[in-house]
């Protein structure tokens, strides 16, 4: 038998009041308009790679939540180096929402590919990056490239 206070990882619901009550744990929290974790390529090129872009057309849900707690971040925009730790910490975080069939799960997939990519060559890096407000100034290159597939760019 559950009781009735642990948290249930297996419904939409579950995963709202999941979100919230983790969101405020977070002094200050406002959620993104966009974000991703995005890897430097293994070829030459500077570009990041974002395996999965969170856009303004899809809601911060749990995952922006859970990958804002590990990092640091509360509000506006701004770009993070992930250390392999760190990433597994988000990706272990989510799991337990896959439970939940209802809705999909296209960060916790596409960040475990970024970790598993990281794991096989430790000359990449990870980054997770936040925008805050797609009128504001772009604060660094991976915000830079993040914006160019955001929809309508």
């Amino acid at each position: 038998m559950t009781a009735t206070n642990e948290p249930d990882w297996s419904t939409p619901e579950g995963l709202r009041a999941i979100k919230e009550a983790l969101a405020a744990t977070i002094d200050g929290w406002e959620p993104p308009v966009a974000y991703a974790v995005g890897i430097t390529p293994a070829s030459s090129s500077p570009e990041l790679e974002f395996p999965y872009v969170n856009g303004p057309d899809a809601p911060a849900g749990l995952a922006a939540v859970v990958l804002a707690k590990v990092v640091g971040h509360a509000s506006g925009s701004a770009t993070y180096e992930l250390s392999q730790t760190e990433l597994s910490t988000v990706v272990e975080t989510l799991k337990p929402a896959l439970a939940c069939e209802d809705v999909e799960h296209p960060n916790t997939a596409a960040w475990a590919q970024v970790l598993r990519d990281l794991e096989a060559n430790p000359a990449r890096t990870a980054y997770a990056v936040f925008v805050g407000d797609l009128d504001a100034p772009v604060e660094s290159e991976a915000e830079a490239t993040l914006r160019t597939l955001l929809p309508g760019d």
